[in-house]
């Protein structure tokens, strides 16, 4: 059947089809990553941001797709994580621009949004790439731009979108070499592939398959109940105008108990929940069904949910009274004198001048960062990406005047530099690789310096540094000249790959060995959760016998991933 127009309801759908698209594949989209360690996080970055772009999307009240459109950005952009994420927000930013104002979308309308979702892009890279996700979406927006002069339903445009994209991603590994070499496609390109698939999968009614669905873990289903309780119950309504007095949750294990009658079928099972109540959540997967509902009518709930299966679990909340509660304390916290500690605390974040905010995991990493001159820390870093919002969060909440971001990851940088244009105060990002690079880059860094004076001294220390990492390979591989096999360690200098042995000892020594030059004169030496300080020792005294006159130093930092960290200046 032929669709002419987007409505808030299809847009709705879609979104989140492309939410649990990219969830359900995200391990995949990761074991893309071009180096064959277990540091790839595109899927996990890419999936995460389009989850937060879904929340804002569903809790936006306009049925207006222009306006769905711009909560969809503004939740893409705060959630945003890796680079990936990033131009996957910028995709979505301009294609809100040409939707805005707009109740529904016609062929015409949704084809130049996506347009301008690649030309914004594109613009948001300083230096844009072929062979990526830019490529993608370019090559898809065109293939939109040309069927609509042929049609207009948008049935058959998205998936003209959709075969483009499948496409465009099958040549990026000609036009990125590094790709052809491994033998992967890239992996942001990917994503997007998926979130178009989902598009044409949700407007044109295809069956999704059981294995793609995606299959929330219990924390996202709370936080969708909490939503759903804080839409219904808020701080200031009177009980007397609650609707539903209980809230009801359970979860079902089908087809198991004594008073099973029926099969289950999701559109039955569902329907009959809906007249009881509102606020309907169901989620199910093969074996259980969880359910969430405001009612008048728990026991004819319950009673439904053991027409399919036993119940599990039941959880039953009375929220007038629950409500009532509320109203009779409320304000008393706001009433309570802050303690002298407290007093003292504001007063010190009130004259703070410059937050020093870096990222960063490992508690010994921490600690040197802090010892360095860092005074906040965003926990995050390989596979970790904090979001936008993390990091606008600590750059809000440092209580300081201004603030210099260290993202201590090439993959943070452009979460960095959003974080910093939408930040309350003024911020600037130091771009620092790695751990190394922000120890080098800190003690650059002078109170009495303007803002953009300590970024450019700060930035000017990373010449002087070489950051090696040393970690394991996932799978069998060919880069950078150097046959990797599953299970070696390969020591990695600035990037590149430069050595790979079975031994990890052997791995750590040859890479150092490699980062040394005649103006060498410190070595500082990271162990993390899967290294050890006699193993660092035993580095430590081969590099010696090399240059003795090397200052070397040994930390205990405690990073995942990587079990050492070193660094050479």
């Amino acid at each position: 059947m032929a669709v002419t127009e987007i409505t808030n309801l299809e847009f709705g759908k879609m979104v989140q089809a492309a939410a649990d698209k990219l969830n359900s594949k995200a391990d995949f989209i990761n074991s893309l990553n071009v180096f064959p360690v277990p540091d790839g996080d595109t899927g996990t970055n890419m999936a995460s941001s389009m989850s937060s772009g879904a929340k804002y999307e569903r809790e936006e009240s306009s049925t207006k797709v222009g306006d769905l459109s711009a909560a969809l950005a503004k939740g893409l952009l705060m959630g945003a994580r890796g680079n990936s994420g990033v131009i996957l927000s910028q995709i979505f930013r301009g294609f809100a621009k040409a939707a805005a104002g707009k109740d529904t979308l016609n062929a015409q309308d949704f084809v130049n949004a996506y347009a301008n979702g690649a030309k914004v892009a594109y613009k948001a890279v300083m230096k844009p790439t072929e062979g990526t996700i830019l490529t993608v979406v370019r090559e898809s927006a065109q293939a939109g731009l040309n069927k609509v002069k042929e049609t207009d339903d948008l049935v058959e445009i998205i998936a003209a979108i959709f075969a483009a994209s499948e496409k465009a991603l099958a040549k990026t590994p000609d036009l990125l070499p590094v790709l052809k070499e491994v033998g992967v496609v890239d992996s942001g390109g990917q994503g997007l592939v998926y979130v178009l698939e989902a598009f044409d999968e949700s407007l044109s009614g295809k069956k999704i398959e059981k294995s793609a669905e995606y299959k929330p873990d219990k924390a996202e289903v709370d936080e969708m109940v909490n939503a759903m309780d804080h839409q219904s119950v808020q701080g200031k309504l009177d009980p007397a105008d609650i609707k539903y007095t209980y809230c009801t949750q359970m979860l079902v294990r089908l087809g198991k108990g004594k008073q099973v009658t029926k099969k289950f079928d999701y559109d039955t099972f569902y329907n009959y929940l809906a007249k009881l109540g509102d606020s309907l959540l169901v989620l199910n997967d093969d074996q259980v069904v969880r359910v969430h509902v405001h009612t008048e009518h728990p026991g004819q709930v319950l009673s439904w949910g053991q027409e399919f299966g036993d119940l599990q679990t039941i959880e039953i909340h009375n929220m007038v009274w629950q409500q009532e509660e509320i109203m009779e304390h409320d304000g008393e916290e706001d009433q309570q004198e802050p303690t002298p500690v407290e007093r003292a605390k504001e007063a010190e974040e009130e004259t703070v001048d410059t937050a020093l905010i870096a990222v960063a995991s490992g508690d010994g990493i921490i600690k040197l960062l802090k010892s360095l001159g860092v005074t906040h820390i965003i926990s995050g870093g390989q596979t970790m990406n904090p979001s936008t919002q993390d990091i606008v969060d600590a750059i809000n909440n440092s209580g300081a005047k201004k603030a210099l971001v260290l993202p201590d990851n090439g993959n943070i940088f452009m979460t960095a530099e959003q974080a910093a244009e939408v930040a309350d105060i003024p911020t600037k990002v130091v771009h620092t690789k790695t751990i190394a690079q922000a120890m080098s880059a800190l003690l650059a860094y002078n109170i009495e310096d303007s803002l953009d004076d300590n970024q450019r001294n700060m930035e000017a220390n990373l010449a002087t540094v070489a950051s090696g990492e040393v970690t394991h390979a996932v799978r069998d591989t060919t880069i950078d000249g150097q046959n990797i096999k599953k299970n070696d360690y390969l020591g990695i200098v600035d990037g590149k790959i430069v050595i790979t042995n079975p031994d990890m000892k052997t791995t750590a020594i040859g890479m150092v060995k490699k980062m040394l030059d005649e103006d060498s004169e410190i070595v500082t030496i990271l162990y993390g959760e899967d290294g050890d300080k006699k193993t660092a020792e035993a580095i430590k005294e081969a590099v010696e016998d090399v240059d003795d006159e090397l200052d070397i130093q040994i930390y205990e930092g405690g990073q995942p991933v990587y079990p050492y960290l070193i660094s050479v200046e």
